[in-house]
């Protein structure tokens, strides 16, 4: 059968109305509905307590060890991750600690290093966090962690705030052996939760973080609590708030 070009047209329009008034498609825009929250692990834990132990153990010299270490901290993460080099966010933190202290010339005890060290372990909740937690879990949002931690500081600082009931699935980019913003790393949130990207909102704390995960292609909220500058690396949050409670009028809004 021979057709015209404009019996083919009346075709294809007829079968666009059917497609656009079929339940397939309406079930398809509806899944593009944000559906789960991957949370960075410094929008729920508050890293303040580490560095003020630093600086009360270390009056003259704290805030300048805080600053190198935390540079290094990253720096060696990042660096081992694209070497092939790779060791865990445990680890790294570790050697970068021991690198701030000599570069500085600061004789640190061992016990000394300890006790900064497991100060990793006993995070505290931001006052926000166990409030907006149970609304989003009453909206029927699905809660994970997407974090550089380790399982074991994730699973230790859940427990001791009293979190365990709101998280379904805590994820640590130690089971790839790599960090964020590797895209293997934010691909771990996908392949947890069975979600399209679309559908899972992600969380972050740093500028570098909210690049990464937009570029993946996550709706991306930054939860700014530190007040950061923005990064000019080509992308930006779709929102940007200092606390949950404007991530959840986010969450809102995408999901009417």
């Amino acid at each position: 059968m021979i057709v015209n070009r404009r019996q083919m047209l009346k075709i294809l329009a007829g079968s666009a109305s059917g497609l656009f008034a079929s339940p397939t498609f309406a079930k398809e825009l509806h899944a593009q509905k944000i559906k789960a929250v991957a949370f960075d692990a410094f929008p729920i834990f508050d890293p303040r307590p580490i560095f003020k132990l630093v600086e009360t153990m270390y009056p003259k010299k704290g805030k300048t060890l805080n600053s190198v270490w935390k540079t290094r901290q990253f720096e060696y993460q990042w660096l081992r991750a694209l070497s092939g080099k790779y060791v865990d966010f445990w680890q790294a933190t570790d050697d970068a600690l021991r690198f701030a202290t000599k570069q500085l010339k600061i004789n640190m005890s061992d016990e000394q290093h300890a006790t900064i060290m497991n100060s990793y372990l006993n995070l505290k909740p931001w006052p926000d966090v166990i409030s907006a937690l149970k609304s989003l879990q009453d909206s029927n949002i699905r809660l994970a962690f997407l974090s550089n931690m380790t399982p074991k500081m994730l699973t230790t600082n859940i427990h001791n705030s009293g979190l365990d009931n709101f998280f379904e699935h805590i994820i640590s980019t130690d089971i790839k052996k790599t960090y964020k913003p590797s895209q293997k790393a934010y691909q771990l949130g996908v392949d947890t939760l069975k979600l399209q990207r679309e559908e899972i909102a992600f969380a972050a704390f740093a500028g570098w973080d909210v690049a990464g995960a937009k570029w993946f292609g996550y709706p991306t909220f930054w939860v700014n609590r530190a007040g950061f500058m923005k990064e000019e690396l080509g992308v930006k949050a779709d929102k940007i708030g200092n606390n949950l409670n404007h991530l959840i009028d986010f969450i809102k809004k995408n999901n009417p």
